[in-house]
């Protein structure tokens, strides 16, 4: 009789080969595509071919692929390059923008520089020092937590640096913040979504600011044209919608939850009425005054001749005055007998009338990656600060914290806010929501979680909660938590532009192990940092600057 083992091990053998050959012709197919990425780059930039061996497409974003490569050096060995190709439809402005970020902040705390940047006719190549790196979900679980604080230290490095520059990264994320581990080096990339704060030192920055503020002003202006002016931002894709949305949404349910964002009650952001022109007396006057200028030198001796009587001409300012009253008059009693602007009527319910769907739009930047977005960005508050960057790195911290990455995932604003409530509790999100001036209506209160309990539960140190088997995060998960979020990872990361292979624990077996030191004892201070970073409200949300001397980073120096 048959062994059940020998009968299983058979079984695998004669899955094997054509399982292996699958692989293969997949893999065989994934370097042909790279070798014909890499045939079009050299044929769009010529030049790359004498100063560049292009060896491999190491990743591919939304608005860019990059490429590994090695300069021919004619001293020394050879160095290895990151070849950064932007798409052809960037605007010369955002690109501009993002060299001058590399340039003026870049090079030095663990900001990303640049050596060199080539273009011909409409594709632009920038060359930028590799750093390798490893994939973020293949680590996650083996991290202790002493290189979680030094992760997150020279996070706060890098953006402390970037914000001194007023420069607002606006997709913080893993990805964009390479980590060696052997080596300790880190780097924060990809500034093409960044934007500049009031007082930014970047001047491209200023340049993309105001033209992108006189686009909405425009838009909100004259409405009701169809055709607007082109905008300086790229063209937004899934996961980086930059699109202006309405201002009021359609409710949605998220775990028996709705929630409906509409303008404050004072605000008259969204309020349709009659545009305000010149006036029409106005421009009369410019119009006399403008033909009095033009007379003729004998229609001004004619009229130097004639006596005017002063009395006569103060009779005649004051008809003029009462007639112009009248005139009002009538506008006013026209006006409020035909109101020009209906009154809303679901201010503080659950529903969206149509007054408020046909509300001129919300100008307000979306710039970022689902997940990482900050409350004032989900619910399109026009005045964003670098604070958005401090958000997402609390993100990041939090995904350390509880093993699990992504940690948010939504499939629109609604719900991502919605998830956030689940987190950081629903009465304070309303509560902050009013201090940058939006209403937030939730039909069920949900209660602000425990960070420490949460983050150990996920993490399975719990005691109430099984023990996580072993594995990065995706491949166990507690099966009794008291998260209300159902956050169950994908194998694959597919948000990055430097993207590793993530292939889980069947090709990297030693990532697979979770490493426990210092996770038995994690300190309160750990969790106080978090809960300053993901303050609901930008205006108190804790700086980078004032990070980097919180007591979680005690005995550590930039």
């Amino acid at each position: 009789m048959e062994e059940p083992v020998a009968f299983s091990a058979r079984q695998g053998c004669d899955r094997s080969p054509s399982d292996d050959s699958l692989k293969k012709y997949e893999q065989n197919v994934k370097l042909s595509g790279i070798k014909k990425d890499i045939e079009k780059l050299c044929e769009a930039v010529p030049q790359l071919v004498s100063l560049f061996k292009i060896k491999d497409k190491i990743g591919e974003g939304t608005f860019s692929s990059v490429y590994l490569a090695t300069a021919q050096l004619q001293v020394g060995h050879e160095e290895k390059i990151a070849l950064k190709h932007l798409i052809p439809t960037s605007h010369p402005v955002r690109i501009a923008a993002e060299l001058q970020c590399l340039t003026v902040a870049g090079g030095q705390d663990n900001v990303m520089g640049v050596k060199y940047c080539f273009r011909k006719d409409d594709h632009v190549v920038i060359a930028m020092p590799y750093l390798e790196h490893e994939s973020f979900l293949d680590i996650l679980n083996s991290l202790s937590f002493e290189e979680v604080r030094e992760y997150m230290f020279n996070l706060f490095i890098a953006l402390k640096r970037i914000h001194q520059f007023g420069i607002v990264h606006r997709d913080v994320k893993p990805s964009n913040f390479l980590y060696n581990r052997r080596l300790k080096k880190y780097a924060l990339v990809d500034f093409g979504l960044a934007q500049g704060t009031h007082d930014t030192k970047i001047e491209l920055l200023k340049f993309v600011q105001s033209e992108a503020q006189q686009e909405g002003c425009s838009r909100n202006k004259y409405h009701g044209v169809t055709g607007h002016k082109g905008s300086l931002s790229r063209p937004a894709p899934k996961n980086v919608d930059q699109q202006y949305a309405p201002k009021t949404s359609v409710k949605r349910s998220y775990a028996n939850t709705q929630i409906h964002i509409k303008p404050g009650k004072d605000g008259k952001e969204g309020s349709v009425g009659l545009s305000v022109q010149r006036s029409v007396f106005g421009e009369r006057d410019f119009n006399i005054h403008s033909s009095i200028s033009h007379e003729s030198p004998a229609e001004k001796l004619i009229k130097q001749s004639k006596t005017v009587d002063v009395i006569s001409r103060k009779l005649a300012t004051k008809k003029a005055a009462v007639s112009t009253k009248a005139v009002t008059s009538v506008v006013r009693k026209t006006a409020s007998s035909c109101p020009a602007v209906p009154t809303c009527d679901c201010y503080g319910t659950d529903r969206v009338c149509s007054i408020c769907l046909a509300r001129r739009q919300q100008v307000a930047p979306r710039a970022g990656t689902p997940g990482f977005r900050a409350p004032e960005v989900l619910t399109k508050c026009p005045n964003q600060t670098t604070a958005i960057d401090m958000w997402s790195a609390g993100v990041i911290l939090l995904s350390m914290l509880s093993g699990r990455y992504p940690f948010y995932k939504a499939s629109d604003d609604l719900t991502a806010l919605a998830q956030i409530m689940t987190v950081r509790g629903s009465r304070e999100t309303v509560q902050a929501a009013k201090a940058f001036g939006k209403s937030i209506l939730c039909s069920k209160e949900v209660p602000a979680q425990d960070l420490r309990k949460l983050c150990e539960s996920l993490r399975g140190l719990d005691s109430n909660t099984p023990k996580l088997a072993a594995g990065p995060p995706g491949c166990a998960s507690p099966e009794n938590t008291s998260s209300p979020v159902q956050i169950r990872p994908p194998q694959h990361s597919k948000d990055s532009v430097y993207r590793g292979d993530s292939s889980g624990c069947e090709t990297h077996p030693m990532e697979c192990t979770t490493n426990l030191e210092g996770w038995d004892a994690v300190p309160d201070e750990a969790y106080d940092l978090l809960d300053k970073l993901l303050d609901l409200n930008p205006a108190s949300r804790i700086t980078a600057e004032a990070a980097l001397l919180h007591p979680f980073f005690k005995d550590m120096s930039s």
